[in-house]
């Protein structure tokens, strides 16, 4: 039975507010409990103490999710992204770029005032200080790759192709996030807090490029009358 209009609507209107609602509670959940110091921060301190191993590995993992390597990456999928569009024609070609963008220069504006409101000490590997919560490079990470793919999908013409992108970004923010960890640069709750902010973010995007870039329904045709046939309204 085939599927209708109005039922494939309701079934992404759902699985979206589920992308949305998900995440957002998971990251409200993670921050109260580390605004309260609650059971999940006792768990985090100790699943960092088992998994704090700082080796030249778990450093460049980490390295990832810097602005000198993160954002560069990005910028050529946005240079990339704007020249195909514009070759193609497209309507609009340069809003998909400047949402990616835009997205990124927010990511700062969100993270660094959370870290001064939260305020958390950073692992024991670390020197004295606070401001932790979020990981300012798991967001930067994820943003950057997440968005780089986010735009050039549309433009692979294969599904192995897609599915590789979707796996190197994968691959790319999982290792900065593991890499962040590793080194003691961040408790694990500091990446998880991240990864359900972005995760916001990111769908918040998908949505935006799904509908920036929805090719406009057709006017209907106002039909002229035929001066050849006689007006209904008219008498006999």
């Amino acid at each position: 039975m085939p599927i209708s209009a109005n039922q494939e609507r309701a079934t992404l209107a759902g699985s979206v507010a589920f992308l949305l609602a998900l995440p957002a509670l998971l990251f409200a959940l993670v921050t109260w409990q580390v605004a309260d110091d609650g059971p999940l921060v006792r768990l985090d301190e100790r699943l960092s103490r088992v998994l704090v191993n700082p080796d030249r590995l778990s450093e460049l993992l980490a390295d990832l999710g810097t602005i000198p390597v993160a954002v560069p990456v990005l910028a050529v999928a946005l240079g990339y992204v704007a020249v195909r569009g514009r070759r193609a024609g497209a309507d609009r070609w340069w809003l998909p770029v400047a949402a990616a963008a835009l997205l990124m220069a927010l990511v700062p504006a969100l993270v660094v005032p959370l870290k001064a409101l939260m305020d958390r000490p950073g692992t024991p590997a670390e020197p004295p200080g606070t401001g932790y919560y979020p990981s300012g490079h798991t967001a930067t990470a994820a943003v950057a790759y997440g968005s780089a793919a986010l735009l050039l999908l549309p433009w692979l013409r294969t599904t192995p192709a897609r599915r590789a992108l979707i796996t190197l970004c994968a691959a790319l923010v999982l290792g900065a996030s593991y890499g962040l960890v590793r080194r003691g640069y961040h408790w694990p709750l500091d990446v998880v807090g991240s990864w359900c902010l972005c995760a916001v973010l990111l769908t918040s995007l998908w949505l935006f490029l799904r509908r920036a870039t929805a090719p406009d329904r057709p006017r209907r045709p106002v039909l002229e009358p035929d001066p050849h046939e006689p007006d209904p309204h008219d008498g006999p």
